[in-house]
């Protein structure tokens, strides 16, 4: 049996970017929910940071499916 060193460590390193890229994304929507609580603590608008927030959320569903469509394909 021959590995393909190459191959595998191509994966290796788009799995892992992939993965803490999805997991930085995701701590973004956590800490634009947490600026829209500080902001609405203070009396200000909570526009942005929930937008923000939500759009995040959306690319990792979107990046979650994907990755599901790609398994199953």
């Amino acid at each position: 049996m021959k590995i393909d060193w190459e191959a595998l460590g191509s994966v290796f390193g788009v799995s892992l970017i992939g993965t803490v890229a999805l997991v930085g994304l995701f701590s973004l929507g956590v800490i634009a929910l947490t600026k829209q609580d500080a902001a609405a603590a203070k009396g200000g608008s909570t526009v942005l940071p929930r937008t923000g927030a939500y759009a995040c959320f959306t690319a990792c569903a979107l990046a979650v499916s994907y990755g599901i469509y790609l398994i199953v394909t």
